[in-house]
């Protein structure tokens, strides 16, 4: 226990070294009301930072390597794995598991029913939804369901996935990705340029793509108007050349991935955000994209699709607008919109600033998170004893 500073041990466990980065789980290593572990590493992990290295590139520690020798063959290397990972949690006290993503819990599973710790499984997006990830790890997902202490979803279409792939409603709790408000502002979207901005990965669901089809549009009846897209991926160079195609590359700046302060100071002087996610031909769906509850907290309205969570976070007409997916030129028009009524530009915008700070402020979801977990903890020790 923690006597020094008085506050719980959790470990939260993410599948790669990099994605800890990531907005969402970057604010519950950062602000969750407890001493944080963090590991690291699908299938099996290992921890961040100055701490101990739980595993050699091989896979086992140096100490069991040097123990077994060449017997280590003759024995289970992914019992090994889970017998060192549940005595790093006892050793370090940790008294619940925050594993991010549904394959991460997965990995966690077994873990943490020999060290008889609770598992909390976050699902973020394609983890819920994605075919590929279904069909390889989704057979498992009824056993994942089932020695969870809790499960927690972001948005409400995916609270309605989880019930269909099994999961039972009293272990199911949605909680929002929150912004701090308070490192937002600046936007005039009245007065900006006619400049729209997109913020994301070049990937599929997010299809950068259909919003330069709709800028095509915007740009013939207004040449003055132009496009950033931030953001890396796989589809990127493929939207060069489609900007190229379009004769539309000088009115489209690629800025690729920028640091976040950047990002900030490129919303402020936008006049709307637009993101055309869709679903994917093999299921993959956001969860809810940081990025619009970013542009909503700086004051800039939203132009983006029925998507996912991003209809839980915008509501049409009153903090942006909404369109179907697909629908290119829904797209265009509704950025036609906001360019030709800044009255309603300002307005979405300060009512999107407003929602955030009531509905989606980073003390909300982490305040509620923190209730998760505390009461899953409190229940599995009451089950235990």
């Amino acid at each position: 226990m923690d006597q020094k500073k008085g506050k719980r041990i959790i470990s939260v466990v993410v599948p790669e070294k990099n994605v800890y980065s990531e907005t969402f789980i970057r604010a519950h290593i950062d602000y969750l009301p407890a001493k944080v572990k963090v590991l690291y590493g699908y299938p099996f992990p290992r921890e961040t930072g100055e701490g101990e290295l739980l595993y050699t590139p091989s896979g086992l520690p140096y100490r069991i390597q040097k123990v077994l020798g060449e017997y280590i063959w003759g024995y289970s290397e992914r019992l090994y794995k889970q017998r060192i990972l549940s005595r790093y949690l006892l050793r370090n006290h940790v008294q619940a598991v925050l594993a991010e993503y549904g394959h991460t819990g997965l990995a966690m599973m077994e873990v943490c029913r020999e060290a008889k710790i609770p598992l909390i499984v976050h699902f973020h997006g394609h983890d819920a939804y994605d075919s590929k990830i279904l069909d390889y790890e989704g057979k498992n997902y009824p056993e994942l369901f089932e020695n969870s202490a809790a499960l927690i979803v972001v948005s409400k279409d995916m609270h309605h996935q989880l019930i269909q792939l099994g999961a039972p409603s009293e272990k199911l709790f949605l909680n929002p990705y929150g912004v701090d408000v308070s490192q937002f502002n600046g936007a005039d979207p009245a007065n900006a340029d006619p400049v729209f901005i997109s913020v994301g990965r070049f990937v599929d669901k997010k299809a950068p793509y259909l919003t330069l089809l709709a800028f095509h549009q915007i740009f013939e009846s207004n040449p003055e108007a132009r496009l950033i897209m931030i953001g890396d991926g796989p589809l990127l160079e493929a939207c060069y050349q489609l900007a190229q195609a379009l004769a539309i590359s000088g009115a489209v700046e690629f800025k690729g991935a920028c640091a976040h302060d950047q990002v900030v100071k490129e919303m402020q002087l936008a006049k709307a955000l637009v993101q055309h996610s869709i679903r994917t031909t093999n299921g993959d769906s956001e969860g809810t994209p940081v990025a619009i509850l970013e542009a909503c907290a700086v004051g800039l309205p939203v132009v983006a699709t029925r998507h996912a969570g991003i209809k839980d976070v915008i509501l049409n007409g009153e903090t942006g607008l909404l369109i179907e997916e697909k629908d290119i030129d829904g797209m265009a028009a509704a950025m036609n919109q906001i360019l030709l009524d800044p009255l309603m530009a300002a307005r979405l915008g300060k009512s999107g600033r407003e929602r955030m700070k009531k509905d989606f402020s980073m003390a909300k979801s982490i305040n509620e998170l923190w209730a998760i977990i505390e009461t899953a903890m409190d229940k599995y020790q009451r089950n235990l004893s």
